[in-house]
């Protein structure tokens, strides 16, 4: 009887055994595909492909540069790089459009501004206290950058070149809504709103042709152009929150 409970006991302890196994070889299972497929989905916008390819091309940059593991699990497992859970946690929708780009970039595909040489890249519309950052490209709610000594192209002058924030943070976002109330103060609730046709659709009657008994309309003064996004400055954090990595991959 003891001899059968000791074996019985083995046995459980066996599986217990396996099973942790199990469970800690769960991330060597995963492909090249598998794990550029959850970098693309954690680090990007889930319905943009542009920055689930500019992820992707940050992730083979680092791969083939030396400096970093030379696989793309290696690269995305790398601590403290990615975001956190990025290799375990569950994914949902914007899967399919994740794997489908990690299967472009790994037969080859590149996003053209992000290039070969960036291999970092932070959350769009924050700013950090950094003078080496040379900035190529804003796709998928992503800021991409080179490390430069120097520096010759900001991340505001990648946005006023045509890239779109598709993510705005909550600061940046205040600023804006700061700026619109502002802009409605002291403003006529009454007033209804008047479409003006560019100035070639529009000539400016003179006084020649205003007939006699009515008044001359007043020459227009200068227009007044409202700021665009890129005209709003940019959030800042603090230097102990940049080395900690808020934000900033």
């Amino acid at each position: 009887m003891r001899i059968f409970a000791y074996r019985r006991a083995l046995f459980i302890v066996g599986l217990c055994f396996l099973a942790g196994l199990s469970g800690c070889s769960r991330l060597k299972r995963l492909t090249p595909e598998d794990c550029m497929t959850r970098v693309m989905y954690f680090e990007s916008n889930r319905s943009s492909h542009d920055g689930m390819l500019a992820v992707g091309t940050v992730v083979m940059n680092r791969k083939d540069s030396g400096r970093y593991p030379r696989s793309v699990c290696g690269v995305v497992g790398q601590k403290n790089q990615f975001a956190p859970g990025v290799l375990s946690k569950k994914m949902g929708q914007g899967e399919r459009l994740a794997r489908q780009t990690a299967r472009e970039v790994l037969l080859g595909a590149r996003h053209e501004e992000v290039g070969r040489r960036a291999m970092f890249f932070h959350t769009a519309g924050y700013s950090y206290p950094y003078n080496n950052m040379h900035y190529v490209a804003i796709a998928g709610g992503n800021a991409f950058y080179e490390k430069r000594k120097h520096p010759t192209q900001t991340q505001a002058e990648v946005a006023r070149r045509g890239d779109r924030l598709e993510f705005e943070p909550p600061g940046r976002t205040a600023v804006r809504e700061r700026m619109i109330a502002s802009r409605m103060e002291g403003a006529d609730e009454t007033a209804v709103p008047v479409i003006l046709a560019p100035p070639s659709e529009a000539p400016i009657q003179t006084a020649a042709e205003v007939p006699a008994g009515v008044d001359a309309m007043p020459e227009p003064g200068p227009a007044t152009r409202l700021g665009q996004m890129s005209d709003v400055p940019l959030p800042s954090i603090t230097v102990d929150q940049a080395l900690a990595g808020d934000g900033l991959y």
